[in-house]
């Protein structure tokens, strides 16, 4: 469920007509709606009722402070993959004791950074790794919570580019070696073992994957913990996906995942983490654009449109789909028109649908990318020198610019000549 509907022909954001913000800010820009946020924080916050838990939101789904700090008023944790995550999170408002430091390659500089500043944890995914933390803490007189992340070669069943948890993926430990590197791990001075992290991938739409490393996950438990070690924390990433088409069977609920985390680990007394982001965050959000021409080629019809891959990059790089809608609702009964809808990059790649079925559109007329929440602006770029579009919050009948499109010379001035040139 989100906040986007139509009303008397036209899309709302909450209470906001979408046109009202289209004629205030330009186009295109991403639209996000703090109902939608709140709402699907809780709903995981409430699942896990009955467990010790913190619901962590995972900053690289949508990372803008307003957002940040729309959650972290609710009591989120915020799990975080890099310094400037570290520090927005920071800003936002949200205490070192509820951010997680997650990533393959932290550096010496971040994890002092995060050290000095505080942090619930460090989910440690190398025994390199795990030395350097090690040698950060003891020079700074500190001890440093870890997790480490256990790979337990589990196929997640989503796209190749964001499956995290088979044995060929980059993420984590194998899990047949963790009782070895939990003993190394007990070595070292400057660290202190809390738990166990395990991250399997995202946009999943089925619980079996999620169960099945919960699984491994309960028994490595048992097995630390006759090792002496004291395991009091589970970290079980995010992943649970949405429904990009409204047309597909919808993915699990949070409360049926809830339901599985309390079957499979509840026995075990331990403190439960969840990383959401894409589920809090893909359908708070929407990017809306105008189509700048309709051109008829040799069998198709195209739908330029002035949004573009530099601003939302899925479909071109994972192949995604996202509904696309008119602000202007069609009239029932309107004959349906193929559209190959694409934006203004030099590139074929710059293609966000093919054969779409839509209503008829003309020049000026604006549209609307569903679930474009998620993913949508912290990928987005300045390729072919197009500046990066404006983020808009809505909150009931108010509405705020919270990322300023630049201009042309804010972009260029961030462009220094050499004193050779």
């Amino acid at each position: 469920m989100d906040h986007f509907i139509y009303r008397d022909g036209t899309l709302f954001a909450e209470e906001v007509p979408v046109t009202e913000i289209a004629t205030a800010v330009g186009t295109p820009f991403y639209c996000y709606s703090s109902a939608t946020f709140q709402r699907h924080f809780r709903l995981f916050d409430e699942a896990l009722d009955g467990l010790d838990h913190l619901v962590c939101y995972a900053v690289k789904a949508a990372s803008n402070l307003a957002i940040l700090k729309t959650l972290g008023a609710l009591g989120a944790g915020m799990d975080v993959v890099s310094g400037g995550e570290y520090a927005r999170a920071l800003a936002a408002g949200v205490p070192g004791e509820r951010i997680v430091f997650s990533g393959v390659g932290k550096t010496r500089e971040e994890i002092a950074t995060a050290l000095n500043g505080g942090l619930r944890q460090f989910n440690v995914e190398s025994e390199p790794e795990m030395d350097v933390i090690n040698s950060v803490a003891l020079e700074l007189g500190l001890v440093a919570p870890i997790t480490v992340r256990v790979n337990p070669d589990v196929d997640a069943k989503t796209h190749a580019k964001i499956a995290t948890g088979k044995s060929e993926n980059k993420f984590g430990i194998p899990i047949s070696r963790a009782r070895d590197v939990y003993s190394y791990a007990g070595s070292l001075k400057g660290l202190k073992v809390v738990g166990i992290d395990v991250h399997i991938g995202s946009q999943l739409t089925e619980l079996e994957p999620f169960e099945l490393a919960y699984r491994k996950v309960a028994e490595l438990t048992e097995q630390l913990r006759a090792d002496g070690h004291k395991i009091v924390r589970l970290d079980l990433g995010g992943g649970l996906g949405i429904p990009y088409e409204r047309s597909n069977t919808a993915p699990p609920l949070p409360i049926e995942y809830g339901a599985m985390v309390k079957r499979v680990l509840g026995h075990l007394g331990c403190e439960i983490e969840i990383e959401p982001g894409r589920l809090i965050a893909g359908n708070a959000g929407i990017m809306v654009s105008k189509v700048i021409y309709v051109k008829s080629g040799e069998d198709r019809q195209f739908l330029i449109v002035d949004g573009a891959m530099n601003d939302l990059i899925r479909p071109a790089m994972y192949e995604a789909h996202h509904d696309i809608i008119p602000i202007v609702e069609s009239v029932p009964g309107t004959e349906m028109t193929r559209y190959d809808i694409v934006g203004p990059v030099c590139e074929s790649g710059d293609t966000f649908a093919r054969a779409r079925v839509m209503a008829p559109l003309s020049q000026g007329d604006l549209i609307a990318f569903r679930s474009a929440g998620a993913y949508g602006a912290v990928m987005s770029s300045e390729y072919n020198s197009r500046p990066l579009i404006p983020e808009v919050l809505v909150n009931g009948d108010q509405f705020a610019v919270i990322r300023q499109r630049p201009s042309y010379e804010e972009m260029i001035n961030r462009d220094s000549i050499p004193p050779w040139l």
